[in-house]
């Protein structure tokens, strides 16, 4: 096999990689070393910035298989035909903690795909819980501020995590789904996913419908207790890491079966609930899940950082078919999401090769910008409209418009008849197992008693007591008893 050589970053061959050039043996090294500076200087920018959120992740490649006809639903052409398969590359992450945090900790964990299309890559930026701890946008920051490191201490702060909360009810049914048996999953292979905001479907007659997705494991369920949690982290920090990366490559591949829930349009403004509200799901009784498709992984990243560490999603990469919905949050996300990725890894980000479409070339009049690798033709003019044979749009709408009305201004959304921040945590609450509540009780108890103010404590003890009297009373029970000892 012919040996190959080592060279600079313009290509030279180099003579010598383990001496660095010096007047004489003895002597200072010389400026004129242009292989030990390129090192060096290349060195100090390997690290990029790291996402604010979600920065400890790992990811795979594989594939997405329609299983079931859903046409009459959308017009998405990935969707459009039974045995369809679809590349995907899907990217799990913790929330909280930073680039080197444990993989096993009680923390939501991202769960994002993306569908490289025919028509475009199509993004679906999801968490392994169905419902979330705000339901406006203009909360994340500081949601995100009260759980990260204090700027004072360095570190997590109880106080902060539950003062928060404390003054955002709405949190109360994540918190119960966090704090209960799922807050951790035993892999990422054992946990389920959900796209968590309402998206549009529309199909080829225009037809709109609401969907919220679900992938369900079809390895089934497993999650760790606070104890066995702790355990794993002690023996490999990057124990989910390791899992997905082993399973991989022993050819367990691991596989999601994807079901969606859909609402007709028409319908959303009379519910019961406002449906586009991220702290609340849709009784499965009310809108049965309907399955579309597996998700399967069965190919490792070659290199974790070009491939996991700069795999930018965007919930604003739609494809024909499918849209966004009213849900707050999710608007807030169609600008965060995509404007973080400009940030961190730069305008011609779409360019890098996890991130490219595969089966379309972008193809537009956007030019230059740092990293720029994409050109037209000598001859293509960079604006719009021009009389050459540039790119032109389609007129197609993605999906169907979304209604409109009133004056602009800040407001709250519109009122249903079950629109109050605790009933869901308490229906959750009551379909527990007792051991389950016990677990329950014990981890928003061990939380929950650390906190140093007490007026955050009752804050907190009201919302579990409007959830459901026994939850608020045993969380009660439990938080002075710790305090006490």
């Amino acid at each position: 096999m012919t040996q190959r050589v080592l060279t600079t970053e313009s290509g030279a061959p180099v003579a010598d990689n383990q001496n660095s050039a010096t007047a004489g043996a003895g002597g200072p090294i010389l400026l004129q070393d242009g292989h030990l500076l390129e090192k060096l200087a290349r060195f100090n920018r390997e690290r990029i910035p790291e996402r604010v959120v979600h920065a400890r992740g790992s990811g795979a490649y594989g594939y997405f298989e329609v299983t079931d006809d859903v046409t009459a639903y959308t017009r998405a052409d990935f969707l459009s035909e039974v045995g369809r398969r679809t590349e995907t590359f899907l990217r799990f992450s913790t929330v909280a903690d930073s680039l080197g945090g444990a993989d096993a900790v009680r923390d939501p964990r991202g769960f994002a795909v993306k569908f490289y299309t025919n028509e475009g890559n199509y993004d679906l930026v999801g968490n392994n819980t169905p419902v979330f701890f705000i339901k406006d946008p203009i909360k994340f920051p500081d949601f995100i501020h009260s759980q990260k490191r204090d700027p004072f201490t360095g570190r997590q702060e109880p106080d902060n995590v539950w003062d928060f909360w404390a003054n955002s009810p709405e949190a109360t049914h994540q918190i119960t789904w966090l704090m209960g048996d799922r807050g951790i999953p035993a892999s990422y292979r054992h946990m389920n996913g959900f796209g968590s905001h309402t998206y549009q479907w529309t199909n080829a007659a225009g037809d709109a419908y609401f969907v919220k997705y679900h992938f369900k494991t079809n390895q089934g369920v497993r999650s760790l207790s606070a104890d066995q949690a702790a355990e794993l982290v002690g023996k490999d920090a990057n124990s989910h890491q390791t899992d997905l990366l082993q399973a991989i490559e022993r050819g367990m591949n691991p596989s999601w079966t994807l079901y969606v829930q859909l609402m007709p349009a028409a319908e959303a403004a009379d519910y019961r609930f406002n449906p586009f509200d991220v702290t609340k799901v849709w009784p499965h009784a009310d809108y049965p899940l309907q399955r579309v498709g597996r998700l399967v992984l069965d190919r490792n990243p070659d290199n974790v950082f070009a491939e996991v560490e700069q795999a930018a999603f965007s919930p604003n990469n739609f494809v024909p078919g499918i849209g966004p919905s009213p849900d707050k949050m999710l608007q807030g996300r169609l600008f965060a999401y995509a404007d973080a990725q400009r940030y961190r890894l730069g305008i011609n980000h779409t360019q890098l090769p996890v991130n490219a479409p595969r089966a379309t070339t972008a193809d537009n009049y956007g030019r230059d910008g740092l990293h720029a690798t994409r050109y037209g033709s000598r001859h293509d003019k960079n604006y719009e409209p021009n009389s050459y044979a540039g790119p032109a749009q389609t007129d197609a709408a993605h999906s169907a418009p979304l209604p409109v009305q009133g004056w602009t201004g800040t407001h709250e959304a519109p009122a249903h008849t079950k629109d109050d921040d605790f009933f869901q945590a308490g229906e959750l609450y009551r379909l527990m197992s007792a051991d389950e509540k016990d677990r329950l009780i014990a981890n928003i108890a061990g939380g929950l008693s650390q906190v140093s103010r007490d007026d955050v404590i009752e804050k907190n003890l009201a919302h579990f007591h409007a959830a459901d009297p026994e939850y608020g009373k045993r969380v009660e029970e439990a938080v002075r008893a710790l305090r006490e000892d």
